[in-house]
């Protein structure tokens, strides 16, 4: 499918659902405090799970922000856009350390700014990395949030080099043909700091598989989960849901 096409898809199926208003979420402290609630995970059999990382910190829990809304947003759009056909009612989450997660081949971090992993939840994350997981991380922004993102990610991968990713990266043409990186930040900072996305390669080698995918300055998880609502412009919930589709496609073919 050609990629102007696609990206007519993807915007048309947006549309659609922000007037049809199938995509739901109930925004403010009334959200937050529902979070708790962990739905059941989805029985494995094979088929694409949308697949959440818990950790705890204490006085804030962050990996559950945009829970379960935004995989639903997600899952329904690439199961519409992709032959990937996932769960779209259903998704899991597991601990780092859970033997569970290495069935799954993609997983999603969301505020690493606040994650301190003990050694138990690095090495799992290590050993599920190191047999083929891809990582996708999100929603943290500003400088002491990455430094403590950092600090974790080195307990997790210690000879991990962190470097930027352009625009002409495979990760960005994997189905949509993503023509520029510029303009989207994080909503919470909107025009603060410009989004800028990094990885982390297998060996450090920019010629293999790349296992780590940062959104810094980022949460295309809030997009797509208000993507319906009409908080956000729908070019930025656009542009979030071809990053996400483009990570996943890349993660099922490399």
């Amino acid at each position: 499918m050609p990629a102007l096409r696609r990206s007519a898809i993807v915007a048309s199926c947006a549309a659609a659902l922000v007037i049809g208003g199938t995509l739901s979420a109930t925004h403010g402290y009334a959200q937050w405090r529902r979070r708790i609630f962990q739905e059941p995970n989805a029985a494995y059999d094979g088929k694409f799970t949308f697949v959440r990382l818990s950790y705890t910190v204490e006085g804030h829990s962050g990996w559950e922000f945009d829970y379960p809304a935004m995989e639903r947003n997600f899952m329904t759009i690439l199961n519409d856009l992709t032959s990937v056909h996932p769960h779209v009612h259903e998704s899991n989450i597991h601990a780092m350390d859970d033997p569970e997660l290495g069935r799954y081949p993609v997983a999603y971090l969301s505020e690493p700014g606040w994650w301190h992993p003990d050694d138990s939840q690095a090495a799992g994350l290590r050993t599920w990395i190191a047999k083929g997981g891809f990582l996708i991380v999100d929603d943290f922004y500003g400088p002491y949030q990455w430094q403590n993102f950092e600090q974790s990610m080195r307990k997790v991968l210690p000879n991990g080099r962190i470097v930027p990713l352009d625009v002409s990266n495979p990760v960005f043409n994997s189905f949509f043909q993503i023509p520029t990186l510029v303009g989207m930040s994080h909503p919470d900072q909107p025009g603060r700091w410009p989004a800028e996305y990094k990885g982390i390669y297998e060996d450090n080698d920019p010629s293999k598989r790349l296992m780590v995918v940062i959104n810094y300055n980022n949460d295309i998880g809030d997009y797509m989960e208000w993507s319906g609502q009409g908080y956000y412009a729908i070019n930025f919930s656009n542009d979030a849901y071809k990053l996400a589709t483009n990570y996943v496609v890349y993660a099922l073919t490399h």
